[in-house]
């Protein structure tokens, strides 16, 4: 378009130079090519002048700049925390190879299939929703692979073959794992109720990879296993007729100690997560501005603070009025008479078939609350002018993607839990159980929100976060945070069947606690790896599911839910046949199921339906 400028400022300080540029709908991959050319043209001025471009082309260059290279980053780190967790929990120098392969496989294949839908199913999909591909392919796939290889590793201890275990494992586990995956597969689909289109787009993108990362892992990660045989637990190999030793591990001497007195337990640590959730008051979820959402000052961010030095706050980010052509003198009048728009900056309407094009200046920074309030205030008096007017430009924009969040946030949240509770009563076929279950993971989800929300403003000094934040956070928490109780509830169904609900949370707990922690462990890892990017919502993203998860596995559902699973007891069930199952006293009978009718020694097969 035709060039504006050089504008002097009133200080006699600065030049402005607009450039109107049409990048076309390919606008974010080539703004930093287009930028570049620019920045050219502006440096080769005389000695001492110093240029700066700024405005909508600026920031889209800058942003798009974060994510080049992305790809491969977010994948060498998201790898190596994976094979460090790996290393630590197997303490094996090839065991950990296969689940790193196999998240590897899993992250190749839902890349393929997420291309094929951009290119023939119009999905969308940016380099938001790119990168949380890659953590939670590698994050949830090595949980999966994880569970898989403790329950196959428990059945090499009651089997001589190794297939016969592995097709135990699979029996056992495989419901678990499989009902987890589509628990986070159908809540991030709830994602397509959504009215941003990038938040749209997360949830298919999501969903493909927690389904590729569900197949491959309980696909060619067992064969792999099988195939390789069991030296490939080396140098703790589990022997045929080995003894548990979850029965006399950490987490049995944790639900010990909880069975003494579950309901003080789960009250006190129900109030204490209560006490961390309050800190919710100090997030400001209300978006962040151009210099906020930058952990370091790229070159937009710099030229901004200049023009705003030296010109109107809003200079460089004009509000634009689309009006009828028979309106275009009443409209421009109300335009001008606006408080926050800077009156003598109002263009004469320009008539181009059916609309009449102005534009002006705000008083204000464009992405402050001051100028929010401009836009609206502007687009109601417009109504009278002109019920057709439109108010647009990068502030107005901005506003309309907040409303969206904001309202995004109220229909996803409710849509997540009624999908997280439905499928948790499927798979337990109860409901007091999913109702306690669904308590706890929002509560852990508060408690998480709350405590960051404390660290963001008094550590980390952010001066807020994204309005789309609240929702991504919940999306994950809870479809992943659902993920461990669905672990250990099916595991103590498994064993309440036998020994009663009570003596069955404990044998759970104990079988169970060590993978998941480890799991939980790698999750929170991986997505600790979204701080690497210089972003303010990621690094928050992924400081609060980090935080979340490894509450969600260290207290919520190792303390909490056993405690509530003790107190509870039979009723946990209610209304299914294994409700009024009687309990057996906590300390009766054997650790291990199998004890009871299978000699030490012999061949113990899946128990009769």
């Amino acid at each position: 378009g035709e060039v504006v400028g050089p504008i002097p400022s009133e200080d006699g300080e600065a030049l402005e130079t607009i450039v109107p540029l049409n990048l076309g709908e390919d606008g974010w991959n080539s703004a930093p090519d287009v930028v570049d050319e620019l920045e050219g043209t502006a440096n080769d001025g005389p000695e001492g002048l110093d240029a700066y471009l700024t405005g909508p082309a600026g920031q889209a260059a800058d942003s798009s700049a974060v994510f080049e290279g992305i790809d491969s980053t977010l994948l060498l780190a998201a790898a190596g925390v994976v094979t460090v967790l790996l290393l630590l929990t197997y303490r094996s120098p090839v065991l950990w190879l296969l689940p790193v392969i196999s998240a590897g496989v899993a992250l190749t294949v839902a890349q393929a299939v997420v291309v094929l839908l951009a290119k023939h199913a119009d999905l969308t999909v940016d380099g938001q929703s790119a990168s949380i591909l890659t953590v939670l392919v590698f994050g949830a796939g090595t949980d999966y692979a994880l569970l898989l290889v403790a329950r196959y590793r428990e059945e090499l201890r009651r089997h001589e073959s190794r297939r016969e275990a592995m097709a135990i494992a699979l029996h056992r586990a495989g419901p678990a794992i499989v009902a987890s995956g589509a628990t986070v597969a159908i809540g991030m689909l709830c994602l397509l109720l959504a009215q941003m289109t990038s938040t749209r787009g997360l949830g298919p993108v999501a969903a493909i990879g927690i389904v590729c990362g569900l197949a491959v892992m309980l696909t060619m990660l067992p064969a792999l296993l099988v195939v390789l045989g069991r030296w490939i637990f080396w140098p703790r190999i589990p022997h045929f007729g080995d003894d548990d030793p979850s029965a006399h591990g950490v987490w049995a001497g944790v639900g010990r100690r909880i069975a003494r007195a579950p309901r003080r337990v789960w009250v006190v640590t129900t109030l204490i997560l209560a006490i961390a959730g309050l800190g919710i008051v100090q997030l400001n979820a209300t978006g962040l501005s151009t210099e906020e959402a930058f952990l370091g000052t790229p070159d937009s961010v710099a030229g901004e603070k200049v023009l705003a030095d030296h010109f109107p706050g809003g200079a460089g980010a004009p509000v634009v009025v689309l009006a009828s052509p028979d309106a275009a003198a009443e409209v421009r009048t109300t335009f001008q008479a606006n408080d926050g728009i800077a009156a003598s900056s109002v263009t004469e309407p320009r008539v181009q078939g059916d609309w009449a094009y102005m534009e002006g200046t705000l008083e204000a920074e464009p992405d402050s609350d001051a100028a929010y309030d401009t836009i609206e205030d502007l687009r109601s008096s417009l109504d009278a002018a002109d019920p057709d007017a439109l108010v647009g430009g990068t502030t107005a924009v901005t506003l309309d993607i907040q409303q969206a969040s904001a309202r995004d946030n109220r229909v996803i949240i409710p849509a997540v839990l009624v999908v997280v509770l439905l499928i948790l009563m499927l798979l337990l076929r109860a409901l007091v159980a999913p109702l306690i279950l669904l308590a706890t993971v929002v509560l852990s989800f508060a408690a998480a929100l709350g405590v960051s929300a404390l660290v963001f403003r008094h550590v980390f000094d952010f001066a807020g976060t994204d309005t789309a934040f609240p929702l991504f956070v919940f999306v994950f928490l809870v479809a992943l945070g659902i993920d461990y109780n669905i672990f250990l509830m099916t595991r103590v169904r498994e064993e309440a069947q036998r020994f009663g609900t009570r003596r069955g949370a404990l044998i759970g707990l104990a079988a169970t606690g060590g993978v998941i922690t480890s799991a939980g462990l790698v999750l929170a890892g991986t997505f600790a790896v979204l701080g690497t990017l210089p972003l303010v919502f990621f690094a928050q993203m992924g400081f609060t599911v980090a935080f979340g998860v490894l509450l969600d596995t260290l207290v919520v559902r190792s303390v909490l839910v056993t405690a509530l699973n003790l107190d509870v007891g039979r009723h946990m069930w209610w209304p299914s046949p294994l409700g009024r199952k009687e309990d057996v006293a906590v300390d009766a009978g054997p650790h291990d199921p199998y004890e009871e009718s299978v000699p030490a020694g012999a061949h113990a097969g899946p128990p009769s339906p």
